[in-house]
C-alpha cells in the first residue's frame, strides 16, 4: 500500500470530534487510519485554533484539550509562512481561509485534501476528495 500523505479539512474533524452522523464512520475511520500510520495525516496551523473556536460551544476547556492533545499524538500540524498567507491571497478562491489550506497542501506536498466540502477546492492544485474516497484509495 502506498503511504498517502493528506491535509486533513477542520470539517473532518468535527464530524469526528461531534460524533456528526452520517460523516462519523468515515471521518472516525479516517483519523484511525492516520493514527496507525496507514495515511500520513497533518492539518495547517490555521485549523487548530478553528477546531477549538469550533468546539467551544460544545466542550469544556477541559474536554477539548484532551481531544487536542489526542489528536496531536495522531497528525501533524503544519506551520504557515507569511510566504502562505501572501500567496493564498492570489488565488482564485471565494474563501480566503480554503486558499490558504490549498496553499499548505501544495507546500507539504499532500496527495490530496481530504474534505467534504470538495466544491470550495476546486481550484486547488492538491484535489480535493472526501474521506471515503481516499478510504477506498488506502485499501488498494
Amino acid at each position: 500500500m502506498k503511504n498517502i500523505k493528506v491535509l486533513i479539512d477542520a470539517n473532518i474533524l468535527v464530524d469526528v470530534f461531534e460524533h456528526r452522523e452520517p460523516y462519523f464512520a468515515a471521518a472516525n475511520a479516517l483519523v484511525q487510519n492516520c493514527y496507525y500510520g496507514k495515511i500520513q495525516g497533518s492539518i495547517s496551523a490555521l485549523t487548530f485554533p478553528n477546531l477549538v473556536y469550533i468546539m467551544r460551544k460544545s466542550w469544556d476547556p477541559d474536554s477539548i484539550r484532551e481531544k487536542l492533545w489526542t489528536l496531536l499524538m495522531t497528525i501533524t500540524i503544519e506551520d504557515l509562512t507569511s510566504r502562505d498567507l501572501l500567496k493564498a491571497t492570489e488565488l482564485d478562491f471565494s474563501d480566503y481561509e480554503d486558499a490558504v489550506q490549498s496553499v499548505c497542501a501544495s507546500r507539504i506536498h499532500a496527495d490530496y485534501i481530504v474534505t467534504r466540502n470538495r466544491k470550495d477546492f476546486q481550484n486547488s492544485v492538491v484535489p480535493a476528495i472526501l474521506p471515503e474516497q481516499l478510504l477506498e484509495l488506502a485499501r488498494e
